[in-house]
């Protein structure tokens, strides 16, 4: 493993927020990593650092008397870490000029996003529009690229089984992903926005996504999510410094555009007869129909030599820390 690597392969056993000699002495002890220099503390305080620096997704930190506790995003739920100081620094700013040209295709893009959303705890699936019934040019406007769903996971087994039982719509919240490679002018932000704003009338939250944004369009963006609600997500070659920039604001289900889209999309049909069947699980199968909605849903990277080798594959431009990696 890299460095990288064996900090998350780590913060994975380990689960509760660990500091950054109890992560080496793991790392050493699993023989997960090999180290160059003679001090392997400083260089895993180095590296449990710059996740934090450069805005990973996946690993954030806290503080408790004066040290600080890295643990995993996806695990934040399930551990007490309002006891703790928490942190929040500003990650380095994504150098939005890239020397390449853009190439790729905008479904190239997916992965990256399943992964970034993969460690806020969100399931993915794309929707193939040219595979529904009716097709015609207003497909477009009708279905998401990607849709998600995010279950809420109590700390307590009681509270949450009370939960799901009396009102199972607040266990879960879905969303909605129109994905755009670059948005450059104020005609394609509009477009872009309100195909989003189509397309998300159903979810609970509805995002726009895209690769490359100009400055110029912060002010308008900044004005549309006010106005109508869709959250706008920036993307990161490497998916885990991807940064939501406006968050979208919460409605309820749309059960009727939800019935329309089962019913010209299987694929968005069977999305939803997963999610049912999850939701109504005994506890004794909730976990083998977890995993199946998983292998379902978008597959996403299982570690940072993936994501650089389908970026090279696919011509989508890297940043210098990724190149690194």
């Amino acid at each position: 493993m890299t460095i990288a690597e064996a900090v998350l392969k780590s913060l994975e056993d380990l689960v509760v927020p660990t500091g950054s000699t109890e992560i080496t002495n793991h790392i050493l002890t699993n023989k997960y990593a090999k180290f160059v220099g003679a001090t392997p503390p400083r260089t895993i305080a180095s590296q449990c650092g710059d996740f934090i620096r450069i805005g990973d997704a996946r690993v954030r930190r806290i503080k408790e008397k004066g040290t600080y506790l890295y643990y995993l995003t996806k695990n934040e739920q399930t551990l007490d870490v309002e006891k703790f100081e928490e942190i929040h620094e500003e990650p380095i700013k994504k150098n939005t000029k890239k020397e390449k040209e853009i190439t790729f295709s905008e479904r190239d893009l997916h992965k990256l996003l399943s992964s970034y959303l993969k460690t806020l705890g969100i399931y993915t699936k794309t929707i193939y529009h040219e595979q529904s019934n009716g097709k015609d040019s207003n497909q477009m406007w009708t279905h998401p690229d990607m849709v998600g769903i995010r279950f809420l996971k109590l700390q307590n087994k009681t509270s949450q089984n009370f939960l799901k039982a009396i009102n199972q719509i607040e266990t879960f919240k879905m969303s909605s992903y129109e994905i755009k490679k670059e948005l450059n002018s104020d005609s394609e932000l509009k477009k872009a926005f309100f195909q989003a704003v189509s397309n998300s009338s159903w979810a609970n939250y509805g995002y726009l996504v895209a690769f490359e944004i100009s400055d110029t369009l912060l002010d308008e963006m900044a004005r549309l999510n006010q106005s109508f609600g869709i959250g706008i997500i920036v993307l990161n070659a490497n998916p885990y410094q991807s940064k939501i920039l406006y968050q979208a604001k919460y409605k309820e289900l749309d059960f009727k555009t939800i019935d329309k889209l089962c019913k010209i999309n299987k694929e968005f049909e069977k999305f939803i007869e997963q999610v049912e069947q999850l939701m109504t699980a005994e506890e004794r199968l909730s976990e083998y129909v977890e995993k199946a909605l998983d292998e379902f849903c978008d597959g996403y990277f299982e570690n940072d030599t993936e994501i650089m080798k389908y970026c090279k594959e696919k011509n989508i431009p890297t940043d210098e820390y990724l190149v690194l990696l």
